[in-house]
């Protein structure tokens, strides 16, 4: 991240604010799509966050976090929309998914088997493999130990294996 866009964002450079929420939407999206279920609630989640940065940027401590913190905000205002929708039922739409996980991961197994892993060990797993953060970046994020970090992260590789080798068996199975 080019802190010196940041400390330009911190002391109110407006545009350079709209930069830097740019450069990270591709990330914002993927995240938020680990999260929640429509287009209209990432939508929304990706909106708020943005509200909450240019309101907040000025409160960033160091502007090497910048988007550490940004992920924060998109999670906790993720997390409140999923709240908020809870009782609602939704369709898959797997066109979405393609257009999320197809720059970073090519392999639509990979994307159906994280489908499949519960919503804290998805967003691990999008956080950790498709984002790049590191454990202590996905602590601070997720406002957990370290080591709850490292042991979702390991549920969720067994988790993927067990899919993956189920998989493989049943295909074994049809082949005879």
């Amino acid at each position: 991240m080019d802190t010196e866009k940041v400390e330009k964002a911190r002391n109110g450079n407006v545009d350079e604010i709209g930069n830097l929420l740019m450069e990270n939407m591709k990330s914002m999206y993927r995240v938020a799509f680990s999260i929640l279920k429509t287009e209209e609630e990432i939508s929304d989640a990706i909106s708020n966050t943005t509200v909450i940065v240019f309101e907040k940027i000025h409160t960033l401590k160091n502007a090497e976090f910048f988007k550490t913190w940004l992920i924060r905000i998109l999670i906790n205002e993720c997390n409140k929309i999923h709240r908020q929708n809870k009782k609602i039922i939704y369709l898959e739409n797997y066109n979405q998914t393609d257009l999320v996980y197809n720059d970073k991961y090519d392999d639509f197994g990979v994307r159906q088997a994280i489908k499949k892993l519960d919503e804290d060990l998805k967003t691990m797993v999008i956080l950790y493999y498709f984002e790049d953060f590191n454990i202590k970046e996905i602590s601070e994020i997720q406002k957990l130990p370290e080591g709850t970090v490292k042991s979702r992260l390991s549920r969720a590789r067994k988790k993927l294996e067990s899919i993956f080798l189920d998989e493989n068996t049943r295909k074994e199975d049809l082949n005879g």
